[in-house]
């Protein structure tokens, strides 16, 4: 399988404190996210590298005075995840789940407490309705239970209705909490007891600082991560327009079988999983037909990382970078698009259209949605847009 974050060199995770320092900075700055991260590292070979030319990249996007993210901020993240019991997690390290490091927006940290040997083993993610009923909570726990018996480890989110139920019935084989939050972050507050027991006999993942509280736009962030972890997706139940429809869509983007659970056509509760088995997601029945459709292991050996994967971008005068920049933002609007279709549409090789994507992106004239996709932002959207932190 071709790896998603190319490099004339692989990307070496950080060894040291200072190291650590670096990576945290880096991702935790002004508008730097994955891709950014991942794009920044590989035209300057590391992150403190990255770091020095961020204020020149920033200014020449536009954003003047353009200031990284504080070391003590970084050390302070470093010293509350050591005060937690939590252990950082760097892409290019050997735990750093698999499945997860093939996506393209995969988080270059990712913070986990608990057991981490849960990172060793398959996984199925298991998701769907906050308000669920009580026939999909007994399905949740049923599936749950049947995929952790058979050695996954299920994937969810914490939040209530499913997500609680999936990870209560697979607890004691081990379950996955991704976070939308800090690790240390439990939301909703009436899953208390169990994050602190997921905490003793699983694990807790959140590519987020400590202390960091979620708000709407961070749970989609969060679903990528859900389904990036897993072989296969599950919906149970699911209304027409909701989160768990949002993770069905990133699983298949990310190459994911994605299967629902089918329901009554009254109870709009089963309304979105309906349409996902009516637009070819497999049923599910039981355990037994998600183990069914399990893709079998790739057997296709992955390039060489040591090997080039692409040649430098050439020079180009500011006219020529200029226009590149206008062919994009025309090519873009608020609809969200796959990056490799733009790529396709502008006709330019990839070497010259993703520097300028990072510029855009700097410039806050383009955001990154989860799977691939990005979208131009209105003036509006950009005053409103949040700032990584």
């Amino acid at each position: 399988m071709e790896p998603k974050h190319p490099s004339t060199h692989p990307l070496l995770p950080p060894t040291s404190e200072d190291d650590r320092v670096l990576w945290l900075r880096l991702l935790r700055s002004y508008r730097v996210g994955p891709s950014t991260f991942y794009r920044l590292m590989a035209e300057h070979g590391s992150a403190g590298a990255a770091l020095a030319a961020l204020p020149e990249v920033a200014a020449a996007a536009g954003v003047k005075d353009y200031r990284p993210y504080e070391a003590a901020r970084a050390r302070d993240e470093l010293a509350l995840g050591r005060a937690q019991g939590a252990h950082m997690i760097c892409m290019g390290s050997d735990d750093y789940p698999r499945d997860l490091a093939e996506t393209s927006d995969a988080p270059p940290i990712l913070w986990a407490l608990g057991d981490q040997s849960v990172l060793t083993k398959p996984m199925i993610g298991l998701v769907g309705a906050r308000n669920a009923s009580s026939l999909g909570l007994r399905m949740a726990r049923g599936l749950s239970a049947e995929l952790a018996a058979a050695g996954y480890i299920v994937v969810s989110g914490l939040a209530r209705g499913i997500d609680a139920a999936a990870h209560s019935a697979a607890l004691s084989h081990g379950t996955l909490a991704v976070l939308a939050g800090g690790a240390d972050v439990i939301y909703p507050s009436e899953n208390t007891g169990l994050y602190q027991n997921i905490r003793q006999q699983g694990l807790l993942l959140s590519e987020r600082p400590f202390g960091f509280q979620p708000k709407a736009r961070d749970f989609p962030r969060r679903n990528r991560i859900i389904s990036g972890l897993a072989k296969a997706l599950v919906v149970v139940e699911a209304v027409g327009r909701s989160g768990s429809l949002i993770t069905a869509r990133t699983a298949l983007d990310q190459g994911r079988e994605v299967l629902a659970v089918p329901g009554h056509p009254f109870d709009a509760r089963s309304g979105g999983c309906n349409m996902l088995i009516r637009d070819g997601a497999r049923l599910v029945r039981n355990g037994a037909d998600v183990l069914e459709a399990l893709p079998p292991e790739a057997t296709t050996e992955t390039a060489d990382p040591a090997l080039p994967l692409e040649k430098p971008a050439p020079k180009r005068s500011l006219q020529e970078t200029a226009a590149l920049h206008q062919q994009i933002l025309n090519r873009l609007g608020p609809t969200p698009l796959a990056e490799d279709q733009l790529i396709r549409d502008l006709a330019a090789p990839a070497q010259a259209v993703l520097p300028a994507l990072t510029d855009l992106e700097m410039a806050g004239e383009v955001q990154r949605q989860p799977g691939g996709l990005l979208a131009r932002l209105s003036a509006p959207d950009r005053a409103a847009a949040p700032q990584e932190v």
